[in-house]
């Protein structure tokens, strides 16, 4: 019997969640599993995998044959890899001490990548939305510099000038005096 480590699709319409399981190669794609290993969330940035190491390496190391897209995700996460060093083990190319410091090594440097993308990611958010803000304040502080422009203008235009007036009222006043001292 052909064993397969693949998904079985969950969730609703246009926001798929995905179980990782272990199948019969000939069961449906949502039908008959053997063991559920975990699940597998697409939808977030980065996407969530949560499944058993554990029981998937051992899966893998009795034969089970990952679906290209579960291979990605058991790559990324280190299963691939512990498999290629116990396969060293097996052969005496190398020590079990050896194999589980060379794989503790990789782990924390993995884990150390996806951390450093998580919050990159937050950041990024964080910029943007500043960026947005600061935008916003600045159109902002030009319509209100226009609104008062433009009401100062209207002010202006509508209120007689206080010295044209005065000008008006004494030129009559001189031109008379000028007149009597003649």
């Amino acid at each position: 019997m052909a064993v397969k480590i693949r998904l079985a699709r969950r969730g609703r319409k246009k926001a798929a969640t995905y179980d990782i399981v272990v199948a019969d190669a000939r069961a449906p794609r949502d039908g008959r599993f053997i063991e559920k290993l975990g699940t597998y969330n697409p939808q977030t940035n980065p996407a969530t995998i949560n499944y058993d190491a554990d029981r998937a390496f051992y899966w893998m190391m009795t034969g089970a044959q990952p679906t290209d897209t579960v291979r990605a995700m058991l790559s990324y996460r280190g299963v691939l890899y512990r498999r290629h060093l116990q396969l060293g083990v097996d052969k005496g190319a190398i020590t079990q001490d050896v194999a589980d410091e060379r794989f503790s090594a990789w782990k924390e440097e993995k884990d150390a990548k996806i951390e450093g993308k998580r919050t990159g990611l937050v950041d990024a958010k964080a910029t943007a939305k500043q960026a947005a803000f600061d935008a916003e304040t600045k159109v902002k502080e030009a319509r209100s510099e226009s609104q008062r422009q433009k009401a100062a203008a209207l002010l202006a235009a509508n209120t007689p000038a206080p010295a044209a007036e005065e000008a008006a009222t004494e030129a009559p006043a001189e031109e008379a005096a000028t007149e009597a001292a003649e």
